[in-house]
């Protein structure tokens, strides 16, 4: 194992490594921002080093210092987190010629997992389902037209490069293709450094269902289930949960395999999710998080295992203590408590005055906010995960809104009050969920209002 790791990342996830490290008695570096200096994962960090100002791009993405801070401090390896150098396979190199150890999938596999043309490859190699669509990159507006006719509308271009919703965008009708190619290419670019593109077909109403899969050095790789992440906005998860409520025994045994067939196919190692589009009983290969996610939390409550701790055990070389056959137990619901507005959704920085936390039976809170805590407007909004279990999912739903009215945040507006709205909403206690759920959910919601 370790001696001593550096957390190249910040916020909540930096302070759950931490965490995990405590218990496997592993020192740690927190990397910060002059905008972080009071955060807590500095606080409760063995040591810490600041790396730049408050802008990404000088501290956070600042490759440079962050090896610096590795090299100074003796850090033996890095653990990234999800977001800013995480599936940076740059990074990765760097590290490896320097040395250092990087907790997560080579720096191979998450290129070649990055690029959703050449992930799309492997998925078909690998025998694993994938919508119709483009096989390679798109040279043109005009090649994605004539593939779009061919495949049919509506479809969906996407960063070949991408995640998060950037550089992505459906057409509906032919004369749409040149402006959304031109538009999607151009921020693509701007996001992740390549303008690449490739076109699938859309599906309208699908699931997003994605598989927490890990793997070792010593050949075994297994599943961990699943995570239902169809409640989105502008294809940013919202709340997720586990299991799904369109799963049973069997559909979740032949997603599994195929997403552990997919991560063999790649040499994957460490933690890594599988992402499908689910439709009408059918499955599609979507994208590779070659990460830990922001929503691992769901998983390790319904699964019960600590996959922080065991990515840093597979990275020391040891193999996975995970035993075989495991099965979800309960229902566990994550909601994501962002500092926006929640009917604009416009972020919400400033200092939280008031902060109460809630408890009780089944509820988990991963979050790096305390009272006068000030939320920078420099980064993601995000400044709690909310995560309730129960032994169904009428409890876990009951006692995620328990905790909601108990979760009191003052001095900046946040989602927690939308949060409660959703798990009220008749079609999500229903489970009939989709990609495309906030939208029916917000002409609920204007309906509800003008009603009065």
């Amino acid at each position: 194992m370790f001696k001593k790791i550096l957390i190249a990342n910040r916020g909540e996830i930096a302070l759950r490594i931490i965490q995990a490290c405590r218990e496997l008695g592993v020192e740690t570096v927190a990397v910060h921002s002059t905008a972080d200096e009071a955060s807590l994962h500095v606080t409760y960090a063995d040591e810490d080093v600041c790396i730049g100002p408050p802008p990404p791009g000088q501290s956070y993405l600042n490759i440079r210092s962050i090896i610096a801070a590795a090299e100074i401090t003796g850090a033996e390896a890095v653990h990234p987190g999800y977001g800013f150098l995480a599936e940076n396979a740059h990074f990765a190199e760097v590290l490896d010629e320097c040395k250092i150890g990087w907790i997560g999938p080579s720096a191979q596999v998450i290129r070649t997992m990055g690029d959703k043309a050449n992930a799309r490859r492997v998925a078909v190699q690998a025998g694993v389902p994938v919508l119709p669509g483009s096989e390679e990159p798109l040279a043109s507006a005009a090649e994605a037209r004539r593939l779009a006719d061919q495949v049919g509308y509506p479809v969906i271009l996407k960063a070949a490069a991408g995640g998060g919703g950037r550089g992505m965008r459906i057409v509906r009708d032919p004369d749409e293709i040149e402006r959304n190619f031109k538009t999607a290419s151009e921020e693509a670019s701007i996001a992740f450094g390549d303008g690449s593109m490739y076109l699938e077909k859309y599906l309208e109403q699908p699931r997003h269902i994605e598989f927490q899969i890990f793997a070792d050095t010593h050949g075994n790789v297994l599943h961990l289930g699943e995570r239902e992440c169809s409640i989105q906005r502008r294809h940013q998860k919202l709340l997720e949960e586990s299991p799904s409520v369109v799963m049973d025994a069997e559909k979740r045994e032949e997603m599994g395999e195929a997403a552990v067939r997919l991560a063999k196919a790649v040499g994957y190692v460490n933690a890594g999710t599988i992402e499908f589009l689910y439709d009408q009983g059918d499955f599609y290969f979507m994208e590779m998080n070659t990460r830990i996610q922001v929503e691992h939390p769901v998983t390790e409550m319904v699964m019960g295992v600590d996959l922080v701790k065991e990515q840093l055990r597979v990275a020391a070389g040891e193999p996975m203590s995970f035993p075989s056959g495991l099965h979800p137990r309960g229902h566990v619901i994550e909601c994501r408590i962002n500092a926006e507005d929640p009917v604009t959704f416009a972020p919400s920085p400033g200092r939280m005055t008031t902060l109460h936390l809630p408890g009780g039976p089944g509820i988990r809170i991963d979050t790096h906010a305390y009272q006068e805590y000030f939320v920078p407007p420099n980064y993601d909004s995000m400044v709690a995960k909310l995560l309730a279990r129960g032994r169904d999912r009428e409890e876990a739903v009951a006692r995620m809104l328990r905790a909601l009215e108990f979760f009191e945040i003052d001095g900046i507006k946040t989602t927690i009050s939308l949060h409660r709205k959703i798990l009220r909403d008749p079609v999500f206690r229903a489970g009939d969920l989709s990609t495309r759920f906030m939208e029916g959910f917000q002409e609920r919601q204007k309906q509800l209002a003008d009603d009065g």
